[in-house]
């Protein structure tokens, strides 16, 4: 357990200056060939909202998740033994398990307030991999404790999501195009340049953290097309909001729904417009991404 925590702080201290260096040389070398890519207002943004998820992340764990995980685990059903097939199988199912939060936060409209956060910039480039969504780490670890009950320690699970996460915030870049036969498995940079899309077609598509196989297999798979290249930011509203704002304006759109605009509706319906998905609505007054698509015509 000590040697994982070790393991997880010395990974912690090579990737904050790795990070700097690689953010350093696509920020010259943007600028160098006339590229608007960066601002310095979205980027202290994106380090800002990393900060506070960083905090919580860790002031959960340290109070409640690691004792709680650590507790699960007492009752898993089984035990990998071979380190080599431990850790293949745990990178693996922890990310299909991550595909699954990372799909419910984008179909239902509660879990979307939080979520939207990270797809709030009109930016891409890898700062905007820092971009997280803030209060995310209050309901994450109720997905990856099937984990602990197949064996997997809670820290263990902890060190995995860092590495994984690592290859998240690398995809997050203009720079790279296709990549051949790798990008059959994992997500690339062109698969995640259209997971941060605001164009229809686009929206709600390739979730994988790592591996973009969960996408093909599950049906959120899309290709980025020449011919429609990607508008970044949210469907209908672009730009960052204030401090406080870029982290709570959904759920502040969530209570004048429910309590002012919807309030003469029956429960039953006022509660769609929490949990059922981003844009839908009783009347047809706002849209899902999957209603738009139909009307276009696109998948």
């Amino acid at each position: 357990m000590l040697q994982n925590q070790l393991v997880e702080q010395e990974l912690l201290k090579l990737s904050i200056p790795f990070y700097a260096i690689v953010i350093l040389a696509e920020i010259l070398i943007s600028n160098w060939q006339g590229k608007q890519w960066y601002s310095v207002k979205d980027t202290l943004y994106n380090l800002y909202l990393t900060t506070l998820n960083a905090g919580l992340d860790f002031g959960l764990r340290l109070l409640f998740v690691g004792s709680f995980m650590t507790w699960v685990y007492q009752y898993r059903l089984m035990e990998i033994h071979n380190p080599i097939y431990y850790w293949l199988t745990l990178l693996i199912l922890e990310d299909f398990l991550f595909y699954w939060l990372h799909r419910m936060e984008h179909y239902s409209r509660f879990f979307w307030a939080v979520h939207v956060t990270h797809h709030s910039s009109d930016y891409f480039n890898l700062t905007t991999g820092f971009r997280s969504s803030v209060l995310q780490p209050i309901y994450r670890f109720l997905f990856f404790i099937p984990l602990c009950l197949l064996g997997f320690k809670m820290l263990d699970i902890a060190l995995m999501f860092a590495m994984t996460q690592t290859y998240g915030i690398l995809v997050h870049t203009k720079y790279l195009n296709r990549i051949p036969i790798w990008e059959w498995i994992f997500v690339t940079p062109s698969h995640h340049r259209v997971h941060h899309a605001s164009n229809v077609r686009y929206l709600d598509k390739n979730m994988g953290m790592m591996f973009i196989i969960w996408d093909r297999m599950f049906g959120t798979f899309s290709e980025e097309l020449v011919e429609e290249p990607v508008q970044y930011g949210l469907h209908g509203k672009t730009g960052n909001q204030g401090l406080v704002e870029v982290i709570f304006h959904e759920w502040k759109g969530i209570w004048v729904d429910f309590f002012k605009t919807r309030k003469d509706l029956p429960l039953s319906i006022r509660l769609k417009y929490l949990f059922k998905a981003p844009g839908w609505s009783h009347d047809g007054s706002t849209k899902t991404a999957v209603q738009y698509r139909k009307e276009m015509g696109l998948k």
